[in-house]
């Protein structure tokens, strides 16, 4: 007799527990992904995820080739962004797989906000244009200007 009423005695315990965590689980407010400011454009990545004033960037998406990294933003505005950074481009020489990353100092510049097809009520910036100090990878000229995905 005594093991059953322990046993209830749990089982009671138990469930108030759970009604009591299932209540307070329920009164709270739902857990959201944090939105970007819906006034200033945002930059779409390689894997559609979107950012504001992001450190680093992808610029080659299929292999990795092209980064943008360490980037200081100086403006973020709805019609413009602009950063300094490093731009880090493998020389793939004598291959890609066996190249090696050189840094280059570039200036960014985002323009030509649009809506974004996947979010038509989320503006990104449509152009990217970056301006190397100096030195520049071989083949590039100072000044490259490159349409970015939707």
């Amino acid at each position: 007799m005594r093991g059953t009423l322990v046993g209830t005695a749990v089982t009671l315990a138990a469930g108030a527990l759970l009604t009591a965590a299932m209540t307070t689980a329920s009164a709270s407010p739902p857990m959201t992904a944090p939105k970007a400011d819906t006034q200033k454009p945002v930059l779409v990545d390689c894997f559609w995820n979107r950012d504001v004033r992001p450190a680093d960037f992808i610029l080659a998406c299929g292999d990795g080739n092209s980064r943008l990294s360490g980037l200081r933003w100086s403006q973020w505005s709805p019609d413009a962004a602009v950063a300094v950074g490093m731009n880090m481009v493998n020389d793939c020489k004598p291959y890609c797989a066996a190249g090696t990353f050189r840094s280059y100092r570039v200036t960014v510049r985002l323009d030509q906000p649009q809506p974004w097809k996947k979010h038509p009520d989320v503006q990104r910036f449509n152009r990217m244009t970056l301006t190397y100090e100096s030195a520049r990878p071989e083949g590039f000229k100072q000044v490259m200007t490159y349409p970015l995905w939707d």
